[in-house]
């Protein structure tokens, strides 16, 4: 029997019940055999380090539901929502995925209509009082009267962009969010649903009370017993080299533009902890977002010739016993590498980047992530 695999693009940071339901949703909604996720590796979207690391986030993964897990490289999670879709739609694509599944807050938006209307002309973008992100969508919303500002819409609509640019090798399947707000900064009493962020915050301070509830019985047991971590723990590893590294070496750096380096470099000597020093730095043309992706390119000392979000291996995370079938399956049709041990070509190669981006996490933790690293395999009994 040939299997049929629906792609999910992921962080799982940390997996919780808004993504059980959607795995639900997206056997019920397309039939798939395999769910196949996409999931950032150690650092994230926003510019963030993961809370847990990928081997963790894989474990609870399989633990939910999904069949396959499969890294998306660090040059294209640490990417703008744009470049993020690309690398994202091209991993699941070459995974010989049938459908692409994701949340959003609108899941009857119209993308044609949207993608219809791209803006053209970059001197558009060049005010300097507003962020790119508010002027793009500025620009859209004049054009088509359609509101995109919530962050699963645009990456929805980024994900149709890309889709399209590729062939359009998925069909797309949007689901209505289930529970809270993307950036929901607290768990709110009696519910099942809660945002990540929400999470992240409630488990870094402990409260297990409060995290219980909203996240599945694996996914507790991993935030208790592992060793969970934020930006304020490469607070000092940043500020060094922020304080240390000449500007002409900065600006070799990934995104390090418009002068942002001066102010970047001006703000970690006054600055005490990284949530001050965000605060200094932010100014009406930059998001948080954007900074703190500048934060983690200069952190990694990552070379704009090494972000490209199209991906040149696929790393196998773990799969269950159904997702170990449909590797098997594909693993001949596959034009990339399947890298499921990672060993000292691929550490000098293609995966010099990922494994910089290991070998700092471990810095923190102590804890390997790659050389030598296999798949997990999904215990039958679960």
């Amino acid at each position: 029997m040939t299997l049929q695999a629906a792609g999910i693009v992921t962080e799982y940071n940390p997996f919780h019940n808004g993504h059980a339901y959607q795995i639900a949703q997206a056997r019920q909604k397309t039939g798939a055999d395999v769910i196949v996720a996409a999931m950032s590796g150690n650092w994230v979207q926003r510019g963030e380090p993961a809370i847990m690391d990928k081997w963790q986030r894989t474990e609870a993964a399989l633990a939910g539901g999904v069949d396959l897990v499969v890294e998306l490289s660090g040059a294209a999670a640490l990417q703008p929502a744009h470049l993020f879709a690309q690398g994202a739609i091209a991993v699941l694509a070459t995974l010989k995925c049938q459908w692409l599944v994701f949340g959003t807050e609108h899941p009857d938006m119209d993308y044609d209509c949207l993608m219809a209307h791209l803006p053209s002309d970059p001197a558009i973008f060049k005010r300097f009082d507003q962020t790119y992100a508010s002027l793009f969508q500025g620009y859209l919303r004049e054009q088509t009267g359609i509101t995109l500002s919530a962050a699963n819409d645009i990456l929805g609509f980024f994900y149709a962009v890309a889709n399209q640019q590729q062939g359009q090798p998925l069909q797309l399947v949007p689901l209505a969010r289930r529970g809270s707000q993307h950036n929901d900064t607290a768990v709110m009493q009696g519910t099942n649903y809660a945002s990540a962020t929400a999470i992240r915050a409630a488990s870094l301070a402990g409260d297990w009370a409060t995290v219980q509830p909203v996240v599945p019985a694996k996914t507790l047991a991993l935030l208790q017993q592992e060793s969970l971590i934020s930006w304020a723990d490469f607070w000092p590893l940043l500020r060094y080299q922020l304080i240390s590294a000449p500007v002409t070496d900065m600006r070799q750096r990934y995104q390090i533009t418009e002068g942002v380096e001066y102010r970047l470099k001006r703000a970690a000597l006054e600055a005490t902890t990284f949530a001050d020093f965000m605060r200094i730095v932010k100014t009406k043309r930059y998001t948080y977002t954007r900074l703190q992706r500048q934060a983690a390119y200069l952190l990694l000392q990552a070379l704009p010739e090494e972000m490209r979000p199209q991906p040149q291996y696929l790393r196998v995370l773990g799969y269950s016993k159904q997702g170990q079938a449909y590797l098997h399956q594909i693993k001949k049709h596959v034009a990339l590498p399947l890298v499921s041990r990672a060993n000292r070509g691929w550490q000098k190669g293609v995966g010099s980047l990922d494994d910089r981006l290991g070998a700092l996490r471990t810095l923190v933790t102590g804890i390997p992530q790659d050389y030598g690293r296999i798949p997990i395999k999904k215990p039958d009994s679960e």
